[in-house]
């Protein structure tokens, strides 16, 4: 039974919510987890692709001979996929000194980051709605930031926390701009060259640092579920639907993935929230995406 391309983005969001649940079991580095998300992720999704390429028995350039005939957008994905290693070991140090629930709610502050710079990167009009949505996002984070609970226990930075969810943000905004600038290459092959990209970036410093100790079988298998399911699988199931779902739509449900964090930091962890941390989440959401609508019309 094939599954409709609104449902895949609903399951794919779903499933990304749930990312920081496996990070915080993982007693691992940040940037060695975020090294093996992508090794693991990245192979799968390679030796899939051989698979289904022989079953159909397609002939002709290899994936990599096609990526490589596109040069500039090859690059630039290449560049892509390293800034988004960089990016998974800021949000994963995120989720070790603040709440699941603030990690995911600063981060998608990154929609105001591409808005602020949109007029200077693309020469694109700052309109009304998109500076009352900035404004908006701000006071959202303002309230998140200055309104945390004082007796977390643990350890806690939340300060330090928001700053590298904010960090991880500002590195995603970059990076749509520049997946903006790739043509001509499939959502499978720009999964595959972002991913690889990321652990070939983290790779010297992970063999610098030798600071892998997978101890136990429980590590192992969060580390599997983290690379196979929330990745490979979760990013094939997203991109599988872009050519089915509405921009819109796409945008709307994008925001199931902050709302399922928040849920499992709830269930989980126990993350208190109080009413202005609430309020604050709320106004990033409702900003961001009416941001994003403004963005598309114009």
């Amino acid at each position: 039974m094939k599954i409709s391309g609104n449902l895949r983005v609903f399951l794919a969001m779903a499933l990304f919510g749930s990312i920081g649940v496996f990070v915080k079991n993982i007693n691992l580095p940040s940037m060695e987890i975020a090294f093996l998300r992508s090794a693991i992720a990245s192979i799968a999704l390679i030796l899939w692709g051989s698979l289904v390429s022989g079953r159909k028995g397609e002939k002709g350039k290899s994936g990599l001979g096609r990526l490589l005939g596109n040069r500039r957008s090859f690059v630039y994905l290449a560049l892509s996929g390293a800034l988004l290693g960089i990016n998974w070991v800021l949000v994963f140090q995120a989720y070790k000194y603040t709440t699941l629930s603030n990690a995911n709610l600063v981060y998608y502050f990154s929609p105001v980051f591409v808005i602020l710079l949109s007029p200077f990167l693309f020469s694109e009009k700052l309109t009304k709605v998109k500076v009352i949505s900035v404004l908006v996002a701000v006071c959202g984070l303002a309230m998140i930031l200055f309104n945390q609970p004082q007796n977390t226990g643990g350890s806690y930075n939340h300060l330090l926390g928001v700053a590298y969810a904010l960090g991880g943000g500002s590195l995603y905004a970059v990076m749509i701009f520049l997946n903006k600038k790739i043509e001509g290459i499939s959502g499978q092959d720009r999964t595959i060259i972002q991913i690889s990209a990321a652990a070939l970036v983290l790779l010297p410093f992970i063999l610098y640092r030798n600071a892998i100790h997978i101890t136990d079988i429980k590590m192992l298998s969060f580390l599997l579920i983290l690379g196979l399911v929330h990745t490979a699988f979760g990013l094939s199931l997203y991109f599988s639907a872009m050519n089915d779902v509405k921009g819109q739509n796409i945008a709307l449900l994008s925001y199931i993935d902050p709302i399922s964090a928040v849920i499992w930091g709830v269930l989980i962890f126990q993350d208190n929230m109080n009413a202005f941390q609430i309020i604050g989440g709320i106004l990033i959401l409702v900003s961001t995406y009416f941001g994003s609508r403004s963005e598309e019309k114009s």
